[in-house]
């Protein structure tokens, strides 16, 4: 029996770093030097992991960054005056708030104070109407928008193509379902959105010729809801026990790996498939954000 081809994420996100880097090398001879702050709030283990991650990155190719840490205890207002001076920084261009944040913060109202100029993350409202309508001058979410990278950039068909997305979140599912269903070169597919109140979602997944999933259950998507041939990606990070671990626990995705490599055509390995491409559309936005300063 046949395995499908593994999408890369971390050799499409190196090919993405290179282009990144070389634009950041331009900006450089403009004298303009990209930017990116990094806001938390409390000592989140794994927030600390993913900022660490994106600041390194962030040196390797070339830009500045800088990290706030605010106290978990830290008020709303602290946090909106915090956003407030990084927007009126020039030096600035682009902010990331790192989810997720205390409870008793309103995230969408921090997410709607960062300057949609400013905003990387694709989160803002007004980038969010921008994505919707088509309009290329906003940021797209980098999860998305890195899902739709990989698959152009490993020769999927998107055009016309059956889609189902599992999960209707702000951050993944709705934004994802925007992009493909632009009347736009490598989107115009058909798209399908299943959550938890959809009916017989096995079957719906069945239709897929493009398979997304993110609705943060593991190992849902079994063999018998992919279509033979299908492309599957694979957005989910949840963690669950595992005896074998020297933890007791062990992260997986949405996707039973083992079983669906032999039915779909290609498929994300996870880790590794779609959480690199999300750094690298950060990046790129950030320089995108740069860039606008020239005009």
């Amino acid at each position: 029996m046949s395995t499908a081809a593994i999408i890369d994420g971390k050799t499409v996100a190196e090919t993405i770093h290179q282009e990144t880097a070389l634009r950041v090398s331009r900006l450089k001879e403009a004298a303009i030097q990209p930017k990116l702050a990094f806001v938390r709030v409390g000592d989140d283990p794994a927030s600390k992991v993913y900022v660490g991650m994106k600041e390194k990155t962030s040196s390797r190719l070339g830009l500045a960054s800088d990290t706030t840490v605010l106290p978990e205890k830290a008020s709303e207002s602290e946090l909106l005056a915090l956003l407030a001076k990084l927007n009126a920084d020039p030096s600035v261009h682009g902010i990331l708030v790192q989810a997720p944040l205390p409870g008793h913060i309103d995230a969408a109202r921090i997410y709607s104070a960062v300057l949609p100029e400013k905003d990387v993350d694709g989160f803002h409202p007004i980038n969010a109407g921008k994505l919707m309508l088509g309009d290329p001058t906003g940021f797209r979410p980098c999860t998305p928008a890195g899902i739709h990278e990989l698959l152009i950039r490993s020769g999927v068909q998107i055009e016309g193509a059956e889609v189902v997305i599992l999960g209707r979140g702000n951050i993944v599912g709705k934004p994802m379902a925007s992009i493909l269903l632009q009347k736009a070169r490598n989107a115009n597919a058909t798209v399908t959105v299943c959550h938890g109140q959809t009916r017989d979602i096995a079957t719906h997944c069945r239709r897929g010729d493009i398979l997304i999933a993110a609705i943060g259950s593991p190992l849902f998507v079994t063999a018998r809801m992919v279509k033979p041939g299908a492309v599957v990606i694979d957005v989910g990070v949840n963690r669950i026990a595992d005896a074998a671990s020297t933890r007791g626990s062990k992260l997986v995705g949405d996707v039973e790996f083992d079983e669906v490599v032999k039915v779909a055509g290609k498929i994300t390995p996870n880790p590794g498939g779609v959480g690199p491409m999300t750094i690298a559309i950060l990046m790129r936005n950030t320089v995108q954000a740069a860039e606008s300063t020239l005009r």
